[in-house]
């Protein structure tokens, strides 16, 4: 096989090149260990094997320090020696296309996207809503389609909201799920998120998918990489929801691509264990789905965290590569995971996978991929090689200069607040005020002459009631009359 057909990881126990086939890295995977093995090296190595392949690349940079794979690299020490051990590696430090992102546009080109482009599932998932608020969010994105009421941002909704609590017949069948408690309660559930500055991520430009995909000028993949060094500690739900939208939003709009020599787009998803916590079981169940079936849409999705038992196990199942770096195991509870951890590799003679994991030094690691034709292979403990770029972060400096030099320079620095519920709602208020007098003085008008008719008809219904009792008093003479006359 030719490095160019595959992802290099390293060199094996007895130093040959570990590699896992490019076409079946869409099969997904998994980069595990405890913090200080390796996870964020591994994670850089293999993106900048992606993009030398013309994969694109998008991946969360939690510590802040995978923007290195913005400069080249510089290598010394213990990396000259990892280098030197693998005679076959061609090493050249160099610099890999990367664009920068961040929500509030201060490390990054911003980041965002609308309310109605992330629907109500996703939306309640980030306000962490209970059954009948969800149901009342549902109720209002119904009328905001009805209507044409586009939702951008966290106002468009609130107005909505407002405007829905003063005019529930516009709710027609759903009056009951919108209640004048749940509405106030997604209020103050959107008031806290904008309290956590959430509001950033949503408004126009959006994000279009497009720019993800395109390449770099030499054909390599374009890497993006989302800076959340500070949002996963402030706001995790909203790196979680946003994460969880981008597979959504990858699922939906690219085709069928069947098989392919390499795949689209490698999704690398930091801190995966919050894209599960406290995750309802619908949104669970959709993210499942989507997993198994994007990697026919050419992604491959990839979960770094601590332990393989963060995720669910369904989830597991549809992994094909398992990068599993250094475990540690003192109590009876890690001790059984790191059993459960092991028994998730194909068995290999030549060791014990339990016994490797505990005695996994840092840049090592217990590799499991796949062979050439989709079966699992056999175990491996591996040392992973050094990437060509930066290992740590850029300067303040270099960040900006990469900024500065991006090919989406401008396209989603400048905010755009083109007109949507917010404005319309506010405009048929100003609308219904400037009628009111109108409507008044018209009411007035209406009034007297209701007025006099009242009186007409009282007047022609008293003399009815005259003439009425002077004919029943004449009638009953005449009765009378004529039953004396009859006894005369």
């Amino acid at each position: 096989m030719k490095q160019t057909d595959c992802l290099l990881l390293g060199a094996d126990a007895t130093g040959e090149p570990n590699v896992h086939p490019l076409h079946l890295a869409n099969r997904h995977g998994l980069i595990a260990g405890a913090t200080g093995t390796g996870k964020t090296v591994t994670l850089q190595r293999l993106a900048e094997q992606f993009s030398d392949a013309g994969v694109a690349v998008f991946a969360a940079d939690i510590k802040g320090d995978l923007c290195g794979l913005g400069a080249a690299g510089d290598p010394q020490g213990k990396i000259t020696e990892r280098i030197a051990s693998m005679p076959w590696l061609d090493h050249r430090p160099q610099a890999y296309p990367v664009t920068l992102w961040d929500v509030h546009g201060v490390s990054g080109h911003p980041l965002r996207t609308t309310l109605t482009e992330m629907g109500p599932l996703l939306l309640g998932n980030l306000l962490e809503l209970s059954d009948s608020q969800q149901a009342a969010l549902y109720a209002a994105f119904k009328v905001a389609d009805r209507e044409a009421l586009l939702l951008l941002d966290l106002k468009d909704l609130k107005s909505l909201l407002a405007h829905l609590k003063q005019y529930p017949e516009m709710l027609g069948e759903d009056a009951a799920l919108l209640t004048s408690a749940s509405s106030q309660a997604l209020l103050r559930r959107l008031a806290t998120l904008e309290q956590q500055g959430a509001e950033a991520l949503f408004g126009e430009p959006a994000l279009a998918l497009e720019d993800i995909l395109q390449p770099a000028s030499d054909g390599r993949g374009r890497i993006h990489l989302l800076d959340a060094s500070q949002l996963v500690h402030q706001a995790p739900k909203v790196y979680a929801t946003f994460l969880l939208w981008l597979l959504a939003e990858l699922f939906e709009q690219l085709p069928e691509r069947g098989d392919a020599n390499r795949p689209l787009l490698a999704l690398f998803f930091d801190e995966a264990h919050l894209l599960f916590n406290g995750t309802p079981k619908a949104l669970q169940d959709r993210l499942l789905q989507v997993v198994r079936l994007i990697r026919s849409k050419g992604v491959g999705v990839y979960f770094v965290t601590q332990s393989p038992t963060d995720l669910p196990d369904d989830v597991l199942a549809q992994l094909g590569l398992r990068v599993q770096h250094g475990l540690r195991a003192y109590t009876v509870k890690e001790q059984k995971a790191l059993r459960a951890v092991a028994d998730g590799f194909r068995a290999n003679p030549a060791f014990s996978s339990l016994d490797t994991l505990s005695g996994l030094g840092t840049g090592e690691a217990l590799v499991g991929g796949l062979e050439d034709k989709g079966t699992p292979a056999m175990a491996q403990r591996v040392a992973v090689a050094p990437p060509q770029s930066r290992i740590g972060p850029l300067t303040e400096r270099e960040r900006q200069d990469l900024i500065a030099s991006s090919p989406l320079r401008g396209r989603y620095d400048r905010p755009v607040d083109r007109e949507s519920a917010y404005e319309i709602l506010l405009e048929r208020a100003k609308q219904a005020s400037e009628n009111q007098p109108q409507a008044k003085a018209a009411a007035s008008k209406n009034g007297v002459t209701d007025a006099l008719g009242d009186m007409a008809g009282q007047v022609f219904k008293s003399a009815m009631r005259q003439a009425a009792t002077q004919l029943g008093r004449q009638l009953a003479r005449g009765l009378l009359g004529s039953l004396l006359g009859g006894k005369r």
